[in-house]
């Protein structure tokens, strides 16, 4: 086991919270749009990350896929790339997150999160 504590992470529900994102840090990679946000002192702690695929992604069958595709990239990256405090959406892209090859859609994510926190 390592050293470093375990943060939680959340789901993302409210409206508001996905507003609050959207209107914060952006990254976009080909496979996925990456938002994120600090929160202020004395919200909530731990990581919370939120998931959307508008129509534009596809049919109710391509946007659920994507957005499977999303919690698991999410689940393997947070953990490790996540900071503590922050919020996270997860925006998939047109025709790109459903179909890209998993481990591409990974490097996107690892990618977009570096850029998002320098």
């Amino acid at each position: 086991m390592s050293g470093t504590p375990a943060v939680s992470v959340c789901v993302l529900t409210k409206r508001a919270d996905f507003v609050r994102a959207s209107h914060a840090h952006r990254q976009g990679t080909p496979g996925i749009h990456l938002q994120g946000r600090k929160r202020a002192e004395g919200e909530a702690a731990g990581i919370r990350v939120g998931y959307t695929c508008s129509k534009k992604v596809g049919n109710a069958v391509a946007r659920n896929r994507a957005k499977r595709r999303l919690r698991e990239v999410a689940r393997i990256v947070l953990p490790e790339m996540g900071r503590d405090g922050w919020d996270y959406v997860l925006v998939g892209r047109k025709d790109l997150t459903a179909t890209l090859g998993f481990d591409t859609l990974l490097a996107d994510m690892r990618r977009a999160m570096k850029k998002l926190h320098t």
